[in-house]
């Protein structure tokens, strides 16, 4: 078949018809990444659908600024350079504000006060910091207890840092003793304990840590989204995805329920 100058202009008008309202629909996107095993902030059900508190928090965001979300599953190394990339719009994964990465990343408020914790054995003789010279310590690759285990380690006396891809795996090795303890976020590891009756957290590590949506620099939706959980926690919505993940009501004085300050650099 032949196409004459006509057919081919026709053709390019119905193709650029067909294309519009996909490209509007994509602008209504927040592209999420995720790290999919960190229960119960974000987790892949049976169906392979994402659920969790940030989950819920970064849905009712997107809705309030008129858009829907797409959550990709990524590793939570892979998270930083994706949205440094603008691959994705937003990071979630119990992400932890720190100066640091406020050099190369931006943050809305934060909506979790957490602290990290060290985890072993329940039977273990490891009850502090002071029982781990001489240990092998697990931690999360690129979060914030590997930060700390490695600023710790030369005056701990730590015999080595074991860096993991994912908290399900650190967890098993801790459980079958291929590492002595872990050092990660308080309340994953307490989650996680609810199942592995074995492991337990043997102390707090007072960090006064919080999570945030995490951006890239200067990303043009920062202020809506951040907005929209101010929003979130004046009127109670935040504090209601608190109680449905958690099991109680968010402390008074927490991010979660108070409004607080963009995070600057």
């Amino acid at each position: 078949m032949s196409f004459t100058r006509r057919n081919l202009l026709l053709l390019a008008a119905a193709i650029g018809i067909a294309a519009g309202p996909v490209a509007a629909y994509a602008a209504d996107v927040l592209n999420v990444g995720a790290y999919p095993t960190n229960p119960p902030f974000e987790y892949k059900n049976e169906s392979g659908t994402f659920e969790g508190f940030e989950v819920d928090i970064v849905n009712e965001a997107a809705k309030r600024i008129g858009m829907t979300t797409e959550i990709a599953d990524l590793g939570f190394q892979a998270l930083f350079a994706a949205t440094t990339s603008k691959r994705i719009d937003v990071a979630i994964s119990s992400i932890t504000i720190t100066p640091e990465r406020l050099k190369s990343q931006s943050f809305t408020q934060p909506y979790y006060d957490s602290d990290m914790g060290i985890a072993a054995k329940a039977d273990s003789p490891i009850k502090s910091e002071a029982d781990l010279k001489g240990k092998i310590i697990g931690v999360l690759s690129g979060s914030t207890g590997e930060a700390w285990t490695k600023q710790h380690q030369e005056a701990g006396g730590f015999s080595e840092v074991k860096g993991y891809d994912t908290q399900q795996n650190l967890l098993l090795d801790l459980s079958a003793g291929r590492v002595d303890a872990a050092v990660s976020d308080i309340p994953g590891l307490e989650y996680s304990f609810t199942r592995m009756k074995d492991l337990a957290v043997k102390e707090r590590i007072k960090t006064g840590e919080q999570y945030g949506l995490m951006m890239a620099k200067d990303h043009p939706l920062l202020g809506k989204l951040n907005d929209a959980l101010t929003a979130m926690k004046k009127d109670g919505t935040l504090a209601a995805i608190h109680k449905k993940w958690f099991g109680s009501d968010a402390p008074a004085d927490s991010s979660t329920v108070k409004e607080m300050p963009t995070p600057k650099a």
